[in-house]
């Protein structure tokens, strides 16, 4: 591994999956932000689907995009592809995850190859964590890599604080094994770009 590579900060993108009117992944998201904010080895770049206009018809296969759709993608695209890893924000809805997350997955394909996910999720009695598990199936097709560790909020609304703050040493545990991991696929993959382009 190059010293470079080690010194380099690792470019994290948060996918923030929900545009559901009164969604509560804002705070969520918020607590993730501090989290990585303790990190040397990473910056964040949040990428909130309900601040993007990404469309929801993709085009037939072989056809072009409808017009206007270029300067939809532009917003987001070139942040996913300048990723180095990615984390995903998500609730659960209906044992699964936001038709929004799909979307701007199915969107994309090179931008997801060769990268590792983490997964923060949270709902009610399961946490998101039906959500997760098909999110890993989606993501293996386009050869991204997840990671075993997540974060899980069960009744999620119930365990932030007024500031947003989590008084749970677990969680900060847990986060703290997320990110670890998260580091390493980061780098090792990375390199492995970088001396062996995926798919060349």
């Amino acid at each position: 591994m190059s010293s470079t590579s080690t010194t380099t900060p690792l470019r994290i993108a948060v996918v923030v999956g929900s545009t559901r009117e009164g969604r509560f992944a804002p705070v969520v998201t918020q607590w993730l932000q501090g989290q990585l904010a303790q990190r040397a080895d990473m910056t964040t770049d949040v990428v909130d689907l309900a601040e993007t206009s990404l469309p929801t018809v993709l085009p037939a296969f072989g056809q072009p995009p409808a017009p206007g759709t270029d300067e939809a993608l532009a917003l987001v695209s070139p942040r996913l592809a300048a990723a180095d890893a990615f984390v995903f924000v998500t609730p659960e809805y209906n044992h699964s995850f936001p038709a929004s997350l799909k979307n701007a997955i199915d969107w994309h394909n090179k931008e997801w190859h060769a990268k590792p996910i983490g997964f923060v999720s949270y709902g009610g009695l399961s946490g998101g964590l039906r959500a997760v598990e098909q999110l890993r199936v989606v993501m293996a097709e386009l050869n991204a890599t997840t990671i075993r560790n997540t974060v899980s909020f069960h009744n999620a609304y119930g365990r932030f604080g007024e500031e947003g703050a989590v008084d749970d040493p677990a969680v900060d545990t847990a986060a703290k094994a997320l990110l670890d991991q998260l580091s390493w696929w980061a780098h090792a993959l990375r390199d492995a770009r970088a001396t062996h382009p995926y798919g060349a």
